[in-house]
């Protein structure tokens, strides 16, 4: 199959996933959230919005046009995914079948349904890739690269067992914002968004806020008050109980929303329900904090120019913004 079908395959599926009616969209939801408590209706909606936005023909056309795709010679390269958000390893799977590749998928056990579910579509549209996937069910074997997501303690398995192969090899990450308290209120409405959006479980979603020194909280929370529906979430709402007993026990000082607990920690990853926050007493200071952990770090967030994201695009990448900043078509160009 060569590019431009490929290409012609993969913008048909934007546009059917935006066409879906709404008695099969309901299923896909019901079998989301049977699987998977966190994926709700919102949540799977949201990551369908954001892989439609690069499911077009002039975005990938651009984006392709920058690797020699038309050089490669198909390998099989074992693909592992996360499962922490919905689809959350599409970017991965269109990159191996864009480039030419073959996959050997490995989905997560909280993901599994909403990928079957596009291939469905995706076979249906383009019946030639079926001889490009395979769903791997038990150990995997028959290829020449990886590319595996997962913890920082997975990721020490993924070095051990696939040491011997060309790999891409995510670890934890997360993401921070940087504040300087001349902030509209737009601005941060739209960083709430990239709080509080798929309940924070994303490495793209801030756990981390840089604050000024004596940073005045209250407009903050003014402006993040929409959000409090998370509250109703009965996993969310259960983390917010048990942080919250937590830092009661431990007497440690927190803002309390009543959705949401704001601590002050020099630590990057918050739990869930909980943000925690830094200050600062200039940029430099700012800088080298964030530098110190920048290996950590998927989105920097803010109008700064050493920001990385704008506020509210955290969770709206385009399709060459990489994870973990490692360009994953050039590794799959590349490979020997």
């Amino acid at each position: 199959m060569d590019l431009e079908k490929r290409i012609e395959a993969f913008h048909q599926l934007g546009q059917v996933i935006q066409t879906l009616p709404a008695e099969k969209l309901e299923r896909w939801y019901s079998l989301a959230k049977s699987e998977n408590g966190w994926f709700t209706p919102e949540n799977v909606t949201l990551s369908l919005e954001g892989i439609c936005s690069f499911l077009n023909k002039e975005v990938l056309v651009e984006w392709a046009s920058r690797y020699p795709l038309s050089q490669i010679k198909p390998k099989q390269i074992a693909t592992i995914m996360a499962g922490n958000i919905p689809l959350v390893g599409f970017h991965d799977f269109l990159c191996v079948l864009i480039s030419g590749h073959n996959l050997l998928m490995k989905v997560s056990s909280k993901d599994a349904q909403l990928f079957k579910l596009i291939l469905e579509e995706l076979f249906s549209i383009e019946p030639g890739f079926m001889n490009n996937i395979t769903l791997a069910d038990g150990p995997m074997r028959g290829f020449d690269a990886v590319i595996a997501t997962g913890s920082d303690n997975s990721a020490r398995y993924f070095e051990y067992y696939f040491g011997k192969y060309p790999s891409i090899i995510r670890k934890n990450r997360t993401s921070c914002a940087v504040l300087t308290g001349n902030e509209t209120a737009e601005d941060l409405q739209a960083l709430g968004k990239d709080v509080f959006s798929y309940f924070g479980l994303g490495c793209r979603n801030v756990s981390k806020l840089f604050v000024p020194a004596g940073y005045e909280f209250q407009t903050l929370l003014d402006n993040w008050s929409s959000f409090n529906k998370v509250i109703d979430h009965h996993k969310f709402n259960n983390n917010y109980d048990y942080q919250k007993a937590i830092l009661l026990v431990n007497q440690q000082p927190h803002l309390d929303t009543g959705y949401l607990l704001l601590c002050e920690s020099d630590k990057l990853v918050s739990p869930i329900s909980v943000l925690y926050y830094e200050t600062y007493t200039s940029e430099d200071d700012v800088i080298n904090k964030i530098l110190e952990n920048r290996s950590k770090l998927q989105c920097i967030v803010g109008n700064e120019a050493f920001c990385t994201v704008p506020f509210g695009k955290a969770q709206k990448p385009e399709v060459w913004d990489y994870a973990d900043d490692i360009d994953t078509l050039s590794f799959l160009t590349n490979l020997p």
